[in-house]
């Protein structure tokens, strides 16, 4: 069923509370009005783009709008940042059904609730193919935003949780219909489209990276060498990896064989896990790390150190060294 504009909206403020705390005008008038916070204000945007970030028969519509809205939260988080207030603006084709878009919007109303945002408001219009385009707001107190420019030469190196997962997840997705469907009877392969669909933003755990003295600090959207090399030359220094250090997600190491990947270079070089990447002071890690296992069950993991010049290098287990290229994901080189 085709709805109008005026219809679409009406039945979004459905599925969407306009009685949240702090939201003093919410969806259906010109724009939100919100109650100030006592910090300073963090903003962001990102935009999931049919063909580009998704394709539309990968992914649910729920899971497509929570991640829209929980690559974002990264971003905030990254910041060390609480996030506060999220607007929607959504370009979709002529054919979707008014049931794929409640879908969406309960998916980003479940992400909203569980990291406490609100969705305040946004626009819907015409367009050949979906775009899902989110802004959120975010408060943290004044001076205290960690940055991508504050590593400093013997700070160690550290990620949370594991890496390369979604990786795995988006190769999952090219293989051919019988090696994708042998992948998907396996808990390996379920575990890599979870990963790639249904991201985690990591809030309460930057802000406690940030008070166990975090020098700088940014998530890993495009994958550890291209995210490393701009948190890099941000700060005017450079990095050794010890590439046996890297935590490769335990889903990808049981399935490369079979989606013919190299495990460790999707970690390095797959993008979309949205972990955070950090530098921070060596007398720090053990406290950090320790406490985030016990706050949140996340594992930390110090893969290098960050070193005086502009060279960013790899260590193998034996020792070998070679120069890290910033690889990752490109939104305008396609990948």
């Amino acid at each position: 069923m085709e709805l109008s504009e005026d219809e679409l909206i009406r039945a979004i403020t459905r599925v969407i509370s306009s009685s949240e705390p702090g939201l003093v005008v919410g969806i259906g008038d010109d724009a939100a009005v919100t109650e100030p916070g006592s910090g300073q204000l963090v903003l962001t945007t990102d935009l999931l783009v049919e063909g580009v970030h998704f394709e539309r028969g990968s992914i649910s519509a729920h899971d497509l709008g929570a991640k829209a809205v929980v690559v974002n939260l990264s971003d905030i988080a990254a910041m060390a940042a609480s996030p506060r207030y999220a607007l929607v603006a959504l370009a979709l084709p002529q054919d979707l059904d008014a049931a794929w878009v409640m879908e969406l919007y309960g998916g980003m109303r479940d992400a909203c609730a569980e990291y406490a945002v609100v969705l305040a408001g946004g626009d819907t219009n015409r367009s050949e193919l979906i775009v899902v385009s989110v802004a959120l707001v975010g408060e943290v107190a004044p001076g205290r935003a960690i940055t991508r420019s504050g590593a400093r030469a013997g700070n160690r190196i550290v990620v949370t949780g594991s890496l390369g997962a979604a990786a795995g997840g988006l190769a999952l997705s090219r293989q051919d219909a019988g090696n994708a469907s042998a992948a998907l009877s396996q808990p390996w392969g379920r575990a890599l489209v979870v990963a790639l669909a249904r991201p985690s933003a990591r809030v309460g755990e930057a802000q406690l990276l940030a008070r166990c003295g975090a020098t700088a600090m940014m998530d890993l959207s495009d994958g550890l060498a291209r995210d490393l090399s701009r948190l890099c030359q941000a700060s005017g220094v450079g990095a050794r990896i010890a590439l046996d250090r890297v935590p490769v997600a335990d889903a990808l190491v049981r399935g490369a064989e079979h989606l013919g990947v190299d495990a460790i270079d999707l970690a390095v070089s797959g993008g979309e896990d949205y972990e955070l990447l950090a530098t921070i002071p060596a007398d720090a890690v053990a406290t950090a790390r320790t406490e985030l296992a016990e706050a949140f069950g996340v594992q930390l993991t110090d893969v290098g150190q960050i070193v005086e010049g502009s060279a960013m290098r790899t260590v193998s287990a034996d020792g070998q060294e070679q120069q890290l290229e910033p690889a990752g994901w490109d939104h305008f080189a396609g990948g």
